[in-house]
């Protein structure tokens, strides 16, 4: 899949985060305490970039007074930053991307989905870390989906073989990040394989 570009840790974020900008309102760190977190672990949370997408749809019957229907639907977009990336590691990130999504969700009558997805982009990848990522599952619906649902969306790039691995749920962030990092600008034949 023309997968032979060569990345270090901060040249992958550094791409990932130049083709988010066009879409997500973007707020970079350096990573933050855990201690600044409602959590009990110490140390430091690796999180590069907090992306917020936020889309609002509406119609109406003659003006905007007469409004049919409503739909609000957001992604909360994590990108975590480190050089090997442990099972343990994995969980204090998803606990921390979800916690803080589910803050900034806005939950309530017209709101359609929101997708909280961390990224985890590393030098390596523990076996049992990939497992936990693969398997993890989270969906929420609200008021039995009339206040819409929430879906956790996760990968990981491990830079070291330029590997790409997700979640169930996280097939499409997959797709768009090999898109991003690893299809060249000429044009492909598609019927070439």
């Amino acid at each position: 899949m023309g997968q032979s570009m060569e990345y270090t840790v901060e040249s992958a974020v550094s791409r990932l985060l130049s083709s988010f900008r066009a879409y997500y309102n973007i707020t970079e760190m350096d990573g933050i305490q855990s201690g600044d977190v409602a959590d009990e672990t110490k140390g430091e949370i690796p999180v590069r970039a907090i992306c917020e997408y936020y889309e609002k749809s509406q119609r109406f019957v003659v003006s905007q007074k007469a409004e049919l229907w409503s739909e609000h639907s957001e992604e909360f977009l994590f990108l975590f930053q480190m050089e090997r990336l442990t099972p343990e590691l994995f969980e204090i990130c998803k606990n921390y991307a979800y916690d803080e999504g589910m803050k900034m969700a806005h939950i309530g009558p017209g709101h359609m989905y929101t997708y909280i997805t961390p990224i985890f982009v590393c030098e390596s990848c523990d076996e049992a870390a990939k497992k936990a990522l693969k398997k993890c599952r989270i969906f929420k619906s609200f008021r039995f989906s009339f206040h819409g649902w929430m879906d956790l969306h996760a990968a990981v790039l491990e830079v070291k073989n330029n590997q790409i691995s997700s979640n169930a749920g996280g097939r499409s962030v997959e797709k768009v990040m090999k898109s991003v990092l690893f299809n060249s600008k000429k044009k492909r034949r598609w019927f070439l394989k």
